[in-house]
C-alpha cells in the first residue's frame, strides 16, 4: 500500500533534551522531480545521485515509465534513467496516479502537453482538492485540452496538443510550478516559448534546463522578468547531483532554534537564492545559523549549516515579496514565530491556502489548540510569540494529509511544555521518509501512539 493511501498514523512529541549532532537530511524533492522528467525528456541515460525517495518523488518515477522511460533504482538515491527525448513519451495504458503530489502531477501535465496523446491524472483526497486549472488553463494556449471535475480538479484527461503552439504566457501569480509547467510544454512547441513572473520564484527548472542542453535566454520587462525557451532542442542527458532539500532541513534547524541547550550540523543543503527565504528571516529573528563549506554541487549553491539555540529570537514582519522564496516554510516558521518575543506577521501568504491543506487555517488551529494567540487573513498571518519555553502545547493537530503541518508541529511539541501530537504522521513519508528516525537521532523525544 502507497504512502498516501496509507491508514492514520497518530504521533506525539515530547518535551526533548538539547538535540545534538549531524541531521542528514533527503535530497531536495524540487530537483528530484524535475531530474526525472528531464532524463525522461533526453536521449540516452541519465545517472541521478541522492534522489529523495519520498512517495512524491517516487511516484513522477512511476509515471515516466508509464510515458516510456526506462526508470531503474540502482541503489539507496541512486536513479538512471533512459529517456524517450522531447516528443518522444508514449501514451500511458493507465490512469497516472501522482499520491500527494502537486508538484509532480504539474509538471507531467506541462511535460505530456504538447504531444500528441492523452492521460489521465488523479492522486490522494488532498491532491484532488487542489486547483490544476492554473496549470491547464496556460496549457490550453498550446492547444492542449483538459477535461475534469468542477474547478479543474482530479480525477482530470490532458488531451495534448497534435499541432502545439508557441506561448508567451505573464503568470498572474508567482508560482513556479505554473512556471515550469509552461517551459516543460514549450520544449516540444515550435519557435520560442516565453513565461514572464512578476516576481522571482524557484529556478530549479531553468538551471536544470540549462544543463541539459535547452536554448534560454533572460530578459527584464516591465511586466517581470522574462524566460525565453526555444522550442525543439535535443535534450542531452547528463549526470545529476541532487543536493540536501532546504524544505526538509528547516525542521532539524528551526527546532534546534527553540529546544534549548541544541548544537547541530546540517550538511550539503542547497543554497539557491531562490529558496533563502526562511534562513533569511530565522537569522533577522537572531538566529544563531552559520554557513560552512560553501561548495557548488549539481549546478546548485550548497553549504553545511551550524545551527544553535540562542534563546532570544525577537519577532519580524515577513515581507510579501519574500514568500515565493519561502512558502513552504511558512508552517514552520509560524512555530519559531509562538517561541519568539513579540508578534510576527507574515505577509504575502494567501498561496498556502491551495498547498497540500489550507495551510495557514490549519496551522492557526493547531497552535491556538496548544496556547498560541494567533490571527489571519486572507494573504497573512500573525503570531504573537510567547518566548523561549513559553508555548503551554498539550492539543492534538489535524494534519489534513498535509506532511509540513504534521512535521511542524512535532517540532513544536519537542519544546513546548506539553507533548503535542498530531492525528496524522503518515504523509510526512511523501517528502522526508527518515523524519522520525533522524530526529530521534538527534535526540528528540517522539513516536507513535505517545510513546516517547
Amino acid at each position: 500500500m502507497s504512502a498516501h493511501a496509507a491508514a492514520p498514523q497518530p504521533m506525539t512529541a515530547h518535551p526533548s533534551g538539547p538535540l545534538r549532532g549531524s541531521a542528514e537530511v533527503p535530497g531536495d524533492k524540487s530537483i528530484s522531480h524535475r531530474a526525472l522528467i528531464l532524463g525522461a525528456l533526453s536521449v540516452g541515460e541519465t545517472r541521478i545521485t541522492g534522489l529523495l525517495e519520498g512517495q512524491d518523488v517516487l511516484d513522477t518515477a512511476k509515471a515516466m515509465r508509464a510515458f516510456g522511460a526506462e526508470v531503474t533504482r540502482e541503489g539507496p538515491g541512486a536513479w538512471s534513467v533512459h529517456g524517450v527525448g522531447v516528443g518522444g513519451f508514449a501514451e500511458p495504458s493507465d490512469v497516472i496516479d501522482c499520491g500527494n503530489s502537486g508538484t509532480g502531477v504539474r509538471l507531467i501535465m506541462g511535460a505530456m502537453a504538447t504531444s500528441p496523446i492523452s492521460a489521465t491524472f488523479t492522486g490522494d483526497a488532498s491532491l484532488r482538492r487542489r486547483p490544476m486549472g492554473r496549470v491547464t488553463g496556460p496549457l490550453a494556449l498550446f492547444g492542449a485540452r483538459a477535461h475534469g471535475r468542477a474547478g479543474g480538479r482530479l480525477p482530470l484527461t490532458l488531451v495534448g496538443a497534435a499541432d502545439p503552439v508557441p506561448v508567451r504566457y505573464a503568470l498572474p501569480v508567482a508560482s513556479a510550478q505554473v512556471k515550469s509547467a509552461v517551459l516543460l510544454a514549450g520544449l516540444n512547441a515550435p519557435g520560442e516559448t516565453v513565461v514572464i513572473e512578476p516576481e522571482a520564484t524557484r529556478d530549479h527548472t531553468e538551471r536544470m534546463l540549462a544543463g541539459f542542453g535547452a536554448s534560454l535566454a533572460f530578459e527584464e520587462t516591465p511586466e517581470g522578468r522574462a524566460i525565453i525557451l526555444t522550442g525543439r532542442p535535443e535534450l542531452r542527458p547528463q549526470p545529476v547531483a541532487v543536493p540536501r532539500d532546504p524544505s526538509s532541513a528547516a525542521f532539524p534547524v528551526c527546532a534546534a532554534l527553540i529546544v534549548p541547550g541544541s548544537d547541530i550540523l546540517v550538511p550539503g543543503v542547497s543554497r539557491n537564492p531562490t529558496r533563502n527565504g526562511l534562513i533569511l528571516t530565522l537569522r533577522e529573528m537572531g538566529a544563531d545559523i552559520t554557513f560552512e563549506a560553501e561548495r557548488e554541487e549539481g549546478g546548485e549553491p550548497v553549504a553545511d549549516l551550524r545551527v544553535r539555540f540562542t534563546g532570544d529570537l525577537r519577532a519580524v514582519e515577513t515581507p510579501p515579496e519574500r514568500a515565493a522564496s519561502m512558502i513552504d516554510e511558512f508552517p514552520i516558521l509560524s512555530v519559531v514565530a509562538a517561541f519568539a518575543e513579540g508578534r510576527t506577521v507574515m505577509h504575502g501568504v494567501k498561496e498556502l491556502r491551495v498547498k497540500e491543506s489550507d495551510r495557514i487555517d490549519a496551522m492557526a488551529r493547531g497552535l491556538r489548540a496548544c496556547g498560541v494567540r494567533v490571527e489571519e487573513t486572507e494573504d497573512t498571518m500573525t503570531v504573537h510569540g510567547m518566548g523561549a519555553g513559553g508555548v503551554p502545547g498539550g492539543g492534538t493537530a489535524a494534519t489534513h494529509l498535509d506532511h509540513r503541518i504534521a512535521m511542524s508541529f512535532l517540532v513544536l511539541g519537542m519544546a513546548a511544555r506539553a507533548p503535542v501530537s498530531v492525528d496524522d504522521a503518515s504523509p510526512i513519508a511523501t517528502s522526508f521518509p527518515a523524519f522520525e528516525g533522524l530526529m530521534r537521532g538527534l535526540g528528540a523525544r517522539l513516536g507513535a501512539s505517545g510513546a516517547p
